[in-house]
């Protein structure tokens, strides 16, 4: 029978969810999705000395905003398999440590951190690789290198230890990677990995190894830098007997710098100007304050569009995704086995397309705050009107205070590359006839300000090339932006009639 497909996504509380993370997160998603499986937030939160305050507050809240919504999980309500944060489970994962005891598979270890450092450094003196495997575990302090009575002793007095995995010295393990194909690795080139520490918490290898056993995972989709960890892992399966519903594994490309060389870090993007992150993170010791796509006022969608295309190709050449579309495009097969590159002008253009397909409406209401932050007063009607005729203009609705200011406000100075080119000895004269013809306008409509310009060009003997670009610098202050007509439309007879006025008080341009 087959399973239902159920995944998980199982990030650490040690800081604020990285875009790489929420990628990981959006092809579990999806996966889940395409297959009618489940999907689960679960906290892997086993090392507690990194754990950081509001993290996991900040990674629920991500994954809402861009609406990776979990059947079950941390802040998503609690399924059959609850609790979902490993630290609430501490208790659960002793009997499986003791069972790798009990079968010989693991074993106590006593070493004290400056043992197992001057371990390392005799090692790498010899240049050999330091690590904790079949030949260096016979020159340390373990329960296979001390008597049984003195191992008893020591744990009876409490003495420090952890669990570590017994690793046989050379074994192949073989695994087949729904990405990468088949990985084969040998023992001899791994080390005997802490299973357990001695405050009782296991590590990340046995926690999410029986979570995931518990809670019925059918795929593993994670990131690459957890591929060298994979063949442990499949051992551990087999040490508990559990080969036959381990989970498929499907290690993900990383992201990478813009310039290709190297993952995708904080400092890239403090660097090149773009958030890494979902939303905006303050650090709680620091309280440095790191840019989110979300403030960047980026489009959930946006995105979620943008993130899927790094990394998966879909079959044809299309780039616009809806969420449904997505999940009925996307398969593991399409993922690929190298890194992608992050590219800021396509996450800005992602930006722009879902920005240009919303309603005017939705426009206006995403532009509130930004509106209001500048300093203008909003009103719904007025800058729906504005989004109509900007919105082909800005990637982002935090761009159209700026942009489009001079809807808001009368122009404080004249774009003084136009004016030097363009305000002829002719301007103030076709000003105040365009002036004395719009005042005459009833009906302000677009049409008959063109009427009223055109007129004023026929009186004066001009052209529309003459005139045009200082004519809409003496309405807006710039020389380009949405047709001129449209735009004195919504700007309003009045304040039109006072700009024109103000025009008259341009110098003409001795060019």
């Amino acid at each position: 029978m087959e399973r239902k497909v159920r995944v998980r996504f199982a990030p650490s509380p040690t800081g604020p969810l990285h875009i790489g993370g929420v990628r990981t997160a959006l092809y579990n998603w999806l996966f889940a999705k395409k297959f009618g499986g489940d999907f689960i937030l679960r906290i892997e939160d086993t090392d507690q000395n990194r754990y950081v305050p509001g993290a996991e507050n900040y990674i629920i809240e991500s994954l809402k905003w861009l609406g990776i919504e979990a059947n079950e999980g941390i802040g998503f309500g609690d399924g059959e398999f609850a609790p979902y944060r490993q630290s609430d489970r501490k208790p659960m994962y002793r009997k499986y440590a003791d069972e790798l005891l009990e079968k010989d598979l693991a074993y106590y270890a006593f070493d004290t951190p400056q043992e197992l450092e001057e371990m390392r450094e005799r090692l790498k003196a010899s240049n050999i690789e330091a690590k904790y495997d079949a030949i260096t575990r016979q020159g340390m302090k373990n329960s296979l290198t001390l008597p049984e009575d003195e191992v008893k002793k020591k744990l009876e007095a409490g003495d420090p230890y952890v669990i570590r995995i017994k690793l046989p010295r050379k074994e192949e393990v073989r695994f087949h990677d729904e990405i990468r194909g088949w990985v084969v690795v040998n023992t001899g080139q791994m080390d005997d990995k802490v299973l357990m520490k001695g405050d009782g918490m296991p590590t990340y290898h046995l926690a999410n190894i029986v979570d995931d056993y518990l809670m019925k995972i059918t795929h593993v989709i994670r990131g690459e830098e957890w591929l060298p960890s994979a063949p442990l892992h499949v051992l551990l399966y087999r040490y508990f007997g559990w080969e036959d519903v381990m989970p498929k594994f499907a290690h993900l490309p990383l992201l990478l710098k813009p310039e290709g060389n190297g993952k995708l870090s904080k400092r890239d993007g403090d660097r090149l100007g773009f958030p890494v992150f979902p939303l905006q993170w303050q650090d709680p010791e620091t309280k440095e304050i790191s840019s989110g796509y979300r403030e960047s006022s980026y489009y959930a969608e946006a995105v979620l569009n943008m993130l899927a295309l790094l990394g998966w190709h879909p079959s044809d050449n299309r780039e616009i995704f809806t969420k449904d579309e997505l999940i009925e495009a996307f398969s593991i097969e399409k993922i690929s086995k190298s890194g992608a590159k992050f590219d800021l002008q396509k996450a800005q253009w992602f930006n722009q397309q879902y920005l240009r397909n919303k309603s005017n409406k939705e426009l206006a209401e995403s532009a509130k705050e930004w509106i209001e932050k500048a300093g203008y007063v909003y009103n719904q009607e007025y800058v729906e009107k504005v989004c109509n005729l900007a919105k082909e203009k800005i990637n982002f609705i935090s761009e159209l205070p700026v942009f489009a200011s001079y809807f808001f406000e009368d122009p404080k100075s004249y774009d003084q590359q136009v004016i030097s080119k363009r305000w002829k000895e002719y301007m103030p004269l076709f000003v105040k006839s365009v002036l004395m013809n719009v005042e005459k306008i009833e009906v302000w409509e677009s049409r008959l300000i063109e009427d009223a310009f055109n007129m004023s060009l026929n009186e004066l003997n001009l052209q529309s090339k003459d005139v045009l670009q200082a004519f809409r610098c003496a309405l807006s202050g710039v020389g380009g932006g949405p047709p001129i007509f449209e735009m004195a439309e919504v700007i309003g007879k009045e304040k039109i009639i006072s700009r024109l006025q103000n025009a008259l008080n341009i110098p003409i341009s001795q060019a």
